[in-house]
């Protein structure tokens, strides 16, 4: 089976009805693909890797079946087994290897871009004018986002191998772009009032 957005998008709504995930997915795609870019990596593979890294939450919401029992589905529609790695290796609890590109970008990218996504959320211009030093600032507040792992933002840009600064920022970047998909405020909305 080829590999593509398409296809993913497909299996993702066939498993995902919750905007939010759904919102949460497209987050991560977005960033996902522009670390692809950067690193010059097949920004396919590693979009749709990052497209479906949640897609069996709704049916396996827990962490004894997310996202293991999800890779199965997804043998069974014909993935890769470098998505279905990349899939598994997300979910910090596996305890999985995270020995590629693609893995370390997707840990990293994952819970950043939900927390990014939330922070444009309460501002009036959505993520337009977000700057790393207000995530950094919501990430010291508990509170705010309390499902976010902050331990996982910050071991991501670890892994990574860079500056929380730079990744925040880069991780904003790649969602402006996307940021009436996401529900966010964009420019055209913002000069417009």
């Amino acid at each position: 089976m080829e590999v593509t957005r398409e296809r993913a998008w497909e299996t993702l709504t066939r498993y995902t009805k919750s905007e939010a995930l759904l919102r949460h997915a497209l987050a991560v795609e977005a960033s996902v693909r522009a670390y692809a870019r950067k690193y010059g990596e097949d920004e396919e593979l590693w979009g749709v890797t990052a497209l479906l890294h949640d897609f069996d939450y709704e049916i396996h919401p827990t962490l004894d079946r997310h996202p293991q029992d999800g890779a199965p589905i997804l043998r069974d529609e014909g993935y890769p087994e470098v998505v279905i790695e990349g899939v598994l290796s997300h979910a910090e609890h596996l305890a999985l290897p995270r020995d590629t590109p693609l893995k370390k970008t997707l840990f990293a990218c994952d819970e950043l871009s939900g927390f990014v996504h939330a922070c444009g959320l309460v501002r009036p211009d959505g993520i337009e004018t977000l700057e790393p030093k207000s995530v950094k600032k919501k990430l010291k507040q508990p509170s705010f986002a309390s499902g976010v792992s902050r331990d996982d933002v910050y071991r991501g840009a670890e892994e990574l191998g860079v500056e929380l600064d730079d990744h925040i920022r880069f991780v904003i970047e790649a969602l402006r772009p996307i940021a009436g998909e996401l529900g966010l405020r964009t420019a055209a909305d913002v000069s417009t009032g």
